[in-house]
């Protein structure tokens, strides 16, 4: 328990063994962080969410059922739901959704996703505000892992959406639309985000209904 004898170091990546990080995130003073291991490391995020934050995880979570539900795509969405590969690693996107046909693969109950008997979901999504450096960087190797189809990061400060595909085995590319989602620019979305500073959510909800059908 070396990497923990002194006061926990949070919101950064910490040298820690999988036991290490099992005790901590299980202990009732982290109940409401995040918690994430990777490659020998673990984050345990407690930075406070802005109002910002919250109101644009509620927009993006909105935005892709409202239009799931106009082009009738079968989609299961979980919101901060802690996906575990035990001894390896574990994340915990703000939103994630199992889409089409693996939508009926959207786990149940109330203890942690355990990736040995359940695949990973197709779309994993941080909200960033004060943590985009990690998101698109030491996150986004973790979500290739993972092998999720596309892994999303809301620039909340900036009203942008950096979108990857993930490629099996090769990393992570660059998109512009939705490949999961077929026929959703992710420009669309940003609007939505930039709207949302001076408009209330019923009118932009409005706005991306009349959007989308349009598509």
């Amino acid at each position: 328990m070396s990497t923990l004898q002194t006061k926990l170091t949070t919101d950064t990546w910490v040298v820690a063994s999988w036991d290490e990080f099992i005790h901590i995130s299980e202990n009732p003073a982290y109940q409401k962080a995040k918690c994430y291991y990777y490659n020998g490391q673990m984050r345990i995020e407690t930075t406070p969410v802005s109002p910002d934050h919250a109101s644009n995880h509620v927009l993006i979570l909105f935005a892709i059922i409202l239009y799931c539900t106009i082009k009738a795509i079968a989609v299961n969405g979980l919101d901060n739901c802690s996906y575990r590969k035990t001894g390896v690693k574990e994340a915990q996107p703000d939103i994630s959704y199992y889409i089409g046909e693996r939508s009926q693969l959207a786990p149940t109950g109330s203890a942690v996703v355990n990736l040995d008997n359940v695949p990973s979901p197709d779309l994993a999504i941080e909200i960033a505000d004060t943590s985009l450096a990690d998101d698109i960087g030491q996150k986004r190797l973790l979500y290739e892992d993972l092998e999720v189809a596309e892994y999303w990061v809301v620039d909340v400060q900036n009203a942008q959406i950096i979108a990857f595909a993930i490629i099996s085995n090769n990393g992570s590319r660059r998109i512009t639309q939705s490949e999961i989602l077929p026929g959703l620019p992710i420009s669309l979305l940003e609007e939505a985000l930039r709207r949302s500073r001076d408009e209330n959510q019923a009118q932009v909800g409005a706005w991306l209904l009349a959007q989308f059908q349009q598509l």
